[in-house]
């Protein structure tokens, strides 16, 4: 027997023997196979390992035995066919239809569902959704924003927002004092103001969490500022540039969007929004957000992606937070003329003030026109000269901290 026969029939049995482990059939249908590759080589070389063979032969005895192999294998039995389903019985009462129920491996009662899984299958899954917000709360009108990008700060000037501090809501008296006098814990008036100017008073910052005595003057009123809880630039760049002159004096003195603040915080914040600072009294951060979502539900402006998502951020802890509603405030009550004194005392003497460049001893004068408006003038103004002042200041700065405007010539 030659080598290649040897070879040829080591091969048929290696396959025939792989073919047992799926049994007899499993068997007979690799030995075909077998033989059905043998005699395709033979087709292509003219010869098999069982010797020399034509071509035509070689077709044959290929489709002969592919033929075979495929009979084997559809005669196979189904493996479902040779494993026993276990089955339990009961009693059947006479006239009724016998059935059977499957039980589980290792088994002798069905197996129910177990009450902890039904609760697991049946509960919500988690999602990556933004919490669910109670209806009329600041949460909730976020969603009502528009979200855009900002638009350039290109053509922003504090003078488009008119005067500062005008009486918008026609009390009698400047915002800057109302909101004083809405935010202060206590307070006292200055005489002759007619129960609108803030002379001293105790103020709990919300945004540093820490109290400030305030006293009105020179050096002592900036320790306690107005922020516009949304910037006035921060509304240019998100919509204000579209509004009328009317609107944007409005927006710059409703006391919606006006909260007495620890001068030096306020500073800090500058024109940011949500997504850039956040009072650092954390406490204090939701009616904060709740605010500035109020202003700009009510003035119509809109939000950039990363403030909207801040927004949410904040608010998310204080789901049931509302927006805020807006105060009346009321001028005080003009605190009674003091009865003069026998004999009168020597009034206290001012605090030194730093002189100006032309030697005078009120650098800056602050005044009260006739209009109820508040104005300060500088040595170089047209009117400094003649101005009786009613409070003097070290600097423009100072002056503007308190509630005055610059004069115009």
């Amino acid at each position: 027997m030659s080598r290649a026969r040897v070879i040829g029939l080591v091969g048929l049995v290696l396959c025939a023997a792989l073919g047992l482990t799926s049994g007899l059939h499993g068997a007979v249908f690799m030995a075909f196979l077998y033989l059905a590759i043998s005699a395709g080589w033979g087709i292509v070389r003219g010869r098999t390992w069982w010797g020399a063979m034509p071509r035509a032969v070689a077709t044959g005895c290929a489709g002969v035995a592919l033929l075979l192999a495929v009979g084997a294998a559809a005669t196979a039995p189904s493996p479902a066919d040779t494993i026993p389903q276990a089955t339990t019985s009961s009693p059947v009462p006479s006239g009724a239809v016998e059935t059977t129920t499957p039980v589980p491996e290792n088994s002798t009662e069905p197996v129910e569902p177990s009450e902890a899984a039904t609760e697991q299958a049946e509960a919500p899954q988690a999602t990556d959704t933004e919490p669910v917000a109670a209806p009329g709360s600041a949460l909730a009108a976020v969603g009502s924003l528009d979200v855009k990008g900002r638009a350039p700060r290109t053509g922003y000037d504090r003078d488009l927002f008119g005067q500062r501090w005008a009486d918008v809501d026609r009390n009698g008296c400047d915002q800057r004092n109302d909101v004083l006098r809405r935010d202060f814990t206590s307070f006292t008036i200055k005489t002759g103001t007619t129960g609108c100017v803030v002379a001293t008073g105790v103020f709990a910052d919300p945004y540093s969490g820490t109290t400030i005595d305030f006293e009105r003057g020179q050096g002592t009123s900036e320790a306690v500022q107005i922020d516009h809880v949304v910037a006035l630039s921060d509304a240019w760049q998100k919509g204000a540039q579209q509004w009328d002159s009317v609107t944007r004096e409005l927006f710059a003195n409703d006391t919606l969007n006006l909260l007495a603040a620890d001068g030096p915080l306020n500073q800090q914040k500058g024109d940011g929004d949500a997504a850039s600072w956040l009072p650092p009294n954390t406490s204090f951060r939701c009616e904060y957000v709740a605010r500035q979502v109020a202003v700009k539900v009510e003035y119509d402006l809109w939000v950039t992606e990363a403030e909207r998502r801040a927004m949410i951020d904040v608010l998310s802890g204080c789901p049931e937070e509302g927006l805020p509603v807006p105060v009346v405030v009321e001028r005080a009550e003009e605190p009674p003329a003091e009865a003069p004194a026998a004999p009168p005392a020597a009034p206290p003497a001012a605090p030194p003030v730093a002189p100006s460049e032309s030697g005078g001893a009120c650098p800056v004068k602050g005044n009260h026109s006739s209009s109820g408006e508040w104005i300060y003038h500088v040595p170089s103004g047209a009117f400094y000269d003649v101005t009786d002042p009613e409070e003097c200041f070290a600097t423009p700065g100072e002056a503007e901290a308190a509630g005055y405007r610059a004069s115009k010539r």
